[in-house]
């Protein structure tokens, strides 16, 4: 489809019996590279400012899913009863809450913040782990002594 960057179209699909009106959106990613978006809407009355707008607030709401489901461990939820189920998505609406609180802190996003409480988890378990295997060390050299 030939169409330039922040503008709108009428377009025909096959087997949809009604016009839809396709915007492009164009954009520049982190590392430089330019990333383009084919908007849909069946809201042919729409601007593409409007279009773009009603995705931005769609994709919030999809990250905001993301993140309560690998973030904050909705997904792994393995209760059986409603009373429990509820509680688990209680607790998991509180743990985003406080990875929000931290985003906002650190300026970094949720996935990041989670991979650095992993990292510092990790090396304090090996080092857990290294002190007890000193330890046991020392128990036996002082019983064979």
């Amino acid at each position: 489809v030939d169409l330039n960057a922040g503008q709108c179209r009428l377009v025909y699909l096959k087997g949809v019996d009604f016009p839809l009106l396709l915007a492009k959106q164009v954009f520049i990613n982190k590392d430089g590279s330019t990333g383009t978006l084919y908007l849909i809407s069946s809201d042919t009355s729409l601007t593409w400012f409007q279009v773009t707008a009603i995705y931005q607030t769609r994709w919030n709401v999809e990250t905001f899913h993301k993140s309560l489901k690998q973030n904050a461990a909705l997904e792994k939820s393995p209760t059986k009863t409603i009373r429990s189920q509820s509680n688990h998505i209680f607790a998991a609406m509180i743990a985003f809450i406080k990875l929000e609180r931290l985003k906002l802190t650190h300026h970094s996003n949720h996935f990041a913040l989670k991979s650095k409480l992993y990292l510092q988890a990790l090396k304090a378990a090996f080092a857990e782990l290294k002190a007890l295997s000193c330890h046991s060390i020392d128990i036996v050299k002082f019983s064979s002594a």
